[in-house]
């Protein structure tokens, strides 16, 4: 198993992988932090170029997951592993409550400690559920979305492609939002959200819009 990323997320990423992998079959990559040594906790070793890899690929698991944040970077760097040869898996913590009917959880999830996510439930691509979110009934989340901890995502909403949803933010029930959109933290959604914009406040009302 490869992590993408040796800072920050990648060391909570890395409690999760325990949870499914060996130590000693865990790796990590980091071609741009020149302040961290070469191996992450004096045990785990930190991977430092594309050839490395390649090469890494070749002769053991192909599996990878993303240890960064950021819906646009997460994107990025899944469809750049897959092409070098690395299969792009979920992460589920088992520290996380799944529902039991028809939720799916398509390729590269991250899905944290705590998190609850309930029946009829979709989510997406490259997705980064972290710390103590919760998704109601009958929600869809788009490709690459990040919910950062403490997001409570009400029922039948509809959050699109890298959508960023802030700490401790709330979208209340049957509320709609755009692709491209920024939810500032602790922000209370009470109305549908266009595409590439961003929101604050309670209630969240748009503060700019992206080209």
């Amino acid at each position: 198993m490869l992590i993408v990323g040796a800072k920050g997320f990648a060391k909570e990423v890395l409690e999760v992988a325990i949870e499914k992998y060996k130590l000693e079959d865990i790796v990590f990559f980091d071609d741009i932090s020149n302040d961290i040594e070469d191996k992450l906790f004096n045990q785990f070793q930190i991977l430092r170029s594309e050839e490395q890899v390649k090469d890494y690929f070749g002769s053991n698991n192909k599996e990878f997951t993303i240890g960064i944040g950021n819906p646009k970077l997460r994107k990025v760097l899944s469809e750049k592993f897959k092409i070098i040869g690395g299969v792009h898996v979920s992460l589920i913590s088992i520290n996380s409550s799944i529902g039991s009917f028809n939720t799916t959880i398509e390729e590269g999830a991250n899905i944290m400690s705590g998190s609850v996510i309930t029946n009829d439930i979709k989510i997406g691509k490259g997705v980064l559920i972290n710390l103590n979110c919760t998704i109601g009934h009958d929600s869809i989340l788009g490709d690459f979305v990040e919910l950062c901890p403490g997001v409570h995502v009400s029922g039948y909403c509809t959050i699109g492609n890298e959508v960023f949803v802030g700490t401790n933010s709330t979208i209340l029930p049957k509320v709609r939002i755009g692709d491209n959109v920024v939810i500032a933290a602790g922000s209370v959604v009470t109305k549908d959200i266009p595409n590439n914009c961003m929101v604050a406040g309670v209630p969240a009302v748009i503060k700019k819009y992206f080209d």
